[in-house]
């Protein structure tokens, strides 16, 4: 069977027309689906939810007959102020789109509200905006908690269990620490107005060195006195350091976010706000242990330099001996008579004249036989001393010393030096020595 090289010109499909790869097909479908279908809002059921180490979310959103992949990627998702629970229905600002690589069809997720709480997830997030324009959201903002307080403030209610987690904790970590408490309802109408008078109340006392505003979980409105305006700039006008432990870890507030240290449960609120009295006891056995090492330290260098000192010391008994020989000496040298102290220098002058003398004859003898050693290596080199053998020194005609037969030229003229006299040559042949 014959295979043309070429359809036939009339298989019906236009010559021109374009080849795409499957990477620019799922492009066009994707500027298609975004430039056709505008951001709208959606509603349905989280599942196959995954929080991803980059901080993306992925999952899907369903509903009793359909689903369609979803992604919020992380700087959206930081916005949202809590973690969605899988099954929980909420309303979803979509972005229609295309993940090209697989071709899947998906929705990027751009904001999100709880179901049927539209309206506070909007207020939370108008509020949380406003107050990040200001400036009381910057982590730059925040203060440090003291690792050693001396005096801890709890703002809460009376009846709350997060004040029992609170007084347990500290008790169990940190007697040491003083508890007072600013009591306050942390639920219902009223409940705003009187937790910033008991922020004010902790201000105007003065009495402590952190701040505890606590309560335990529940549901957006039980919480929501925690997402009022002023009691969110009550915490940040705040003379000490505040720390925020409001509901469960995936619950967020305005007032974590102004607070100087947002912790996920009361409980941990109360293990955030100082170091245990186990921690603090390791830290001064340490410090302990360090002192003592210093000090051994410093007592062998100072018994080290005392050795030395002794070492170097004299007693003075010993020292009154010695200026006892030294004048003893000194009064034989006295006692002597004049002739016979001139006749003792004389015969020293004379016994340091004869070893000058003799430390002459030694340096003449041993300069004597360097030059003869000098003389007889110069002779030794002397080229004109291999003439006396029968050697000559040859010279070109430019007056160097000819080493090879082959740089001469025929006719050269040429100067022979023997040991006794010169001679003349002209060169007739050269030849090569094999």
């Amino acid at each position: 069977m014959n295979f043309p090289d070429e359809a036939p010109a009339s298989s019906g499909f236009p010559a021109d027309e374009p080849v795409l790869s499957v990477a620019q097909l799922n492009r066009q479908v994707a500027r298609l689906l975004e430039a056709g279908i505008p951001r709208l809002w959606v509603a349905g059921e989280i599942s196959n939810f995954t929080r991803a180490a980059s901080g993306h979310w992925y999952f899907s959103i369903k509903d009793e007959s359909a689903a369609v992949r979803a992604v919020m990627f992380r700087g959206r998702a930081q916005a949202v102020g809590f973690v969605p629970e899988v099954g929980g229905r909420y309303e979803f600002r979509v972005q229609v789109s295309l993940y090209e690589p697989r071709g899947d069809y998906q929705v990027q997720v751009e904001s999100l509200r709880r179901a049927g709480r539209g309206d506070l997830h909007e207020a939370f997030l108008r509020l949380k905006d406003q107050l990040s324009r200001e400036g009381l959201i910057d982590a730059g903002r925040r203060r440090a908690i003291p690792t050693m307080p001396r005096t801890v403030g709890v703002v809460t209610s009376l009846a709350a269990a997060a004040l029992r987690d609170v007084l347990s904790v500290m008790a169990r970590r940190a007697p040491h620490v003083r508890v007072i408490l600013y009591p306050a309802p942390v639920q219902g109408r009223e409940a705003a107005a009187q937790l910033c008078q008991a922020l004010d109340q902790a201000a105007a006392r003065n009495e402590i060195d952190v701040l505890l505003l606590v309560r335990g979980g529940g549901s957006l409105e039980d919480l929501w006195s925690f997402n009022d305006e002023a009691l969110a700039r009550r915490i940040a006008a705040s003379p000490v350091p505040v720390v925020s432990g409001v509901g469960h870890e995936t619950d967020f507030t305005i007032a974590d976010f102004v607070a100087d240290l947002r912790a996920p449960t009361p409980t941990a609120a109360a293990e955030l706000c100082c170091l245990s009295r186990d921690q603090l006891l390791g830290q001064v056995r340490a410090a302990a242990d360090d002192l003592a090492r210093a000090q051994r330290r410093r007592l062998e260098y100072a018994g080290m330099r005392v050795d030395r000192a002794a070492a170097q010391l004299v007693s003075p008994a010993q020292r009154l001996h010695l200026h006892r020989q030294r004048l003893e000496t000194a009064m034989q040298r006295l006692t002597l008579p004049l002739p016979g102290r001139m006749r003792q220098q004389a015969q020293d002058a004379r016994r340091a004249g004869e070893r000058l003398h003799a430390c002459m004859d030694r340096l003449l003898q041993r300069g004597g036989h360097r030059l003869a050693v000098a003389e007889s290596a110069l002779q030794a080199l002397d080229p004109r001393a291999v003439l006396t053998r029968g050697y000559a020194i040859v010279r070109g005609p430019a007056g160097s010393v000819v080493k090879n037969a082959l740089d001469l030229k025929i006719d050269a003229r040429l100067d022979i030096e023997f040991a006794q006299g010169r001679a003349q040559a002209t060169v007739t042949r050269t030849d090569t020595l094999l």
